[in-house]
């Protein structure tokens, strides 16, 4: 079932509206510290497991993971709930190494492949979306970037792999009706604004010319969120929008009510919403918002205001028909619809605590742990250098990522992989399959919530 764009609207090869709705695969083929519950960045995290179990262990556990993490049963979930596409993240570590640049390693495409024919098995579209590039294309850890450089916008080099690679993918699944497209780049955070528009004329004219058929998915500069750099709008092209709520933070406040003195409710959230989508309603092209959804505490009462929020989102995005992608299927416990069970958690629960209180993960920080140890280089760095804007989010966020995010999360490395000094093969395997959705805890209120939604919008003719 081959999908393109016609107006605002994608369409299958029978011209029926087809509105994706689905969610992100996160942590999966592009591993996340806080989906995983390891510190750092996904290649730091693997030279450090190596360094404990060896080559051929590390490459046992790691690959069981990513066997276990989704399987037949999750597709079979996922379409039960009524789910039309999913967002498969894939680092670019699976398919190319940076040692032996634009040699392509075939083997890596085998979990790809069998998790798009398993979607497709139960008429699931994917979305191939290339969360990590040569030399991070963002400043933070899901670009598996271990610094706050984004080098792929200052390399030619990084650039000239990232399109050969997709070359290479666009080829391999040109023929396939159930790849709805690529989304080539996630989050770009280009500082100046200029080399990514124009590598965007390149990398969609290179990629057109291997496979003119697959709708393209764009995202903004800035982490989603700037579409000036666009200076054409391209043929059978999505422009992706991300939609975090800022009550939906791990900082964020009540809801309604105010988070860090702005007042949120549903009609900033559509208000939000709008800002957004300005350039995809101005140039009448699809809506989708490629990532959204709320982080989770525990707490009954503010994971009931999260649900609201969510609720609330998906219904603002069912009245201007926008298609969308929830971040993120399966986690160890702060965003999935499912979570890790034992004997992970087992292993690993008091680890991840402590990444908690230190506040070591971005996401699902609230920038406040660890306050009274940090507070004196805040002062200090708003006394000395008052005027300091850095890019992306400011002068707050950038102290904390380079203490909190990258050097304690980097100190942290250690000790997640020390945990699995002296595990035999069969724990390794067991550890691993504790991803497995047979061993996974349910949280139910958001899938009934998400099957509420997708089985009403279907019921109103969402394809």
């Amino acid at each position: 079932m081959t999908l393109s764009v016609a107006g605002s609207r994608l369409v299958d090869s029978a011209g029926t509206p087809v509105r994706l709705r689905g969610v992100g695969l996160g942590g999966w083929l592009n591993m996340e510290n806080f989906i995983t519950g390891y510190p750092a960045n996904e290649s730091a995290m693997r030279a450090a497991v190596r360094e404990v179990l060896g080559e051929e262990r590390a490459e046992l556990f790691l690959d069981r993971l990513l066997t276990s993490f989704f399987g037949a049963d999750d597709a079979a979930l996922l379409a039960r709930l009524g789910v039309n596409c999913v967002r498969v993240p894939v680092n670019y570590r699976h398919l190319e190494s940076d040692d032996r640049p634009f040699e392509i390693i075939e083997h890596g495409f085998r979990h790809l492949d069998r998790v798009i024919g398993l979607l497709a098995g139960h008429g699931i579209h994917s979305v191939i979306d290339l969360h990590a590039l040569p030399g991070a294309q963002n400043q933070h850890w899901h670009s598996d970037n271990p610094t706050h450089i984004a080098a792929f916008w200052q390399h030619r080099h990084f650039q000239d792999r990232a399109v050969h690679l997709w070359e290479v993918v666009a080829d391999r699944y040109r023929d396939n009706p159930w790849v709805a497209g690529y989304n080539p780049i996630n989050e770009p955070g280009d500082p100046s604004g200029r080399v990514v528009g124009p590598f965007y004329d390149r990398l969609v004219k290179a990629i057109r010319a291997v496979d003119p058929g697959h709708v393209l998915f764009l995202d903004g500069n800035t982490y989603s969120t700037d579409f000036s750099i666009f200076r054409e709008v391209y043929e059978n092209t999505v422009f992706v929008c991300h939609d975090y709520a800022l009550a939906g933070f791990a900082h964020g406040g009540p809801y309604p009510g105010r988070t860090r003195g702005e007042w949120v409710d549903r009609t900033q959230l559509e208000r939000s919403f709008e800002r957004r989508t300005v350039f995809q309603r101005e140039t009448g092209t699809p809506i989708w918002v490629g990532e959204f959804g709320p982080v989770y505490t525990g707490d009954p009462e503010i994971d009931r205001q999260r649900y609201q929020i969510l609720r609330d989102q998906l219904e603002i995005f069912d009245s201007y028909e926008a298609g969308w992608s929830l971040w993120t299927y399966k986690d160890v416990g702060l965003q999935g619809l499912v979570s890790a069970g034992d004997p992970y958690m087992d292993r690993f629960g008091a680890f991840i605590a402590k990444k908690g209180r230190l506040g070591a993960d971005r996401w699902g920080s609230t920038m406040e742990e660890s306050a009274r140890e940090l507070a004196p280089l805040h002062r200090l760095m708003e006394t000395e250098f008052p005027s300091w804007d850095p890019y992306p989010w400011g002068a707050r966020y950038q102290t904390d990522d380079l203490i909190r995010h990258i050097l304690i999360a980097q100190a942290m490395l250690p000790e997640y992989a020390e945990l699995l000094r002296g595990c035999s093969d069969e724990e390794l395997i067991a550890l691993a399959d504790s991803f497995a959705l047979a061993r996974c805890v349910r949280r139910e209120p958001l899938l009934d919530l998400l099957a509420g939604n997708l089985l009403a919008g279907n019921l109103l003719g969402d394809a």
